[in-house]
């Protein structure tokens, strides 16, 4: 009986001293391989998914990447918008699967469209931005707030949306928008910074 009150006398000494070990995981900065459609795939899925993971699965056929893209749209809810859909199974097929031949077969993206709020949910903003409230991404009455004052504000805003990168605002890289006009980026940019607290 004394010995296995000894034993636990020395636990729990060794619990009290013990420190604690914080583990900080590196910052999450891959994105989706550089070819047509990248620019979609990381606007749409990099919020859910690492593209390292993408990377890792052995290459499959178009078909698993139809199912993939559906189940991510009906089952979990993911906005993709429809005309966007054909353009990351092609993408997906041809640069993570077994279909090197695999082509786009409508327009990745619209550039004569100027107004803010169409541009936000096709290049994918809206997964990760909220005008009032934080979601992965600042809200951008927040961001709109922080630069209130701010000369520069137009063009640190710019610099983000196609430059993308981390740690103005938390670890969570945005990823660069650059297959956006200037027009388009000016007007993006221009909403966002003209969002106000409720």
């Amino acid at each position: 009986m004394k010995k296995f009150l000894l034993f636990g006398i020395l636990a729990i000494g060794c619990v009290a001293t013990a420190k604690v070990v914080k583990i900080q995981l590196p910052v999450e900065t891959a994105v989706y391989r550089a070819a047509e459609g990248s620019q979609i795939a990381n606007s749409q899925c990099l919020t859910c998914h690492s593209a390292d993971y993408a990377a890792m699965q052995p290459p499959k056929p178009r078909d698993f990447w139809v199912a993939e893209v559906g189940k991510m749209k009906a089952k979990y809810g993911a906005p993709i918008p429809d005309e966007q859909t054909n353009e990351l199974i092609a993408y997906f097929s041809k640069n993570y699967g077994t279909d090197t031949a695999a082509t786009t077969t409508s327009p990745v993206f619209d550039n004569t469209v100027l107004d803010p709020q169409v541009l936000a949910t096709k290049m994918g903003c809206l997964n990760c931005h909220n005008v009032d409230k934080k979601v992965i991404g600042p809200a951008y009455k927040d961001v709109a707030a922080k630069y209130s004052k701010d000369p520069q504000a137009k063009d640190r805003v710019r610099q983000q949306i196609t430059h993308g990168g981390s740690g103005k605002w938390g670890t969570v890289p945005m990823p660069a928008y650059t297959i956006m006009t200037d027009a388009q980026v000016d007007a993006l940019a221009n909403w966002v910074l003209s969002q106000k607290a409720q």
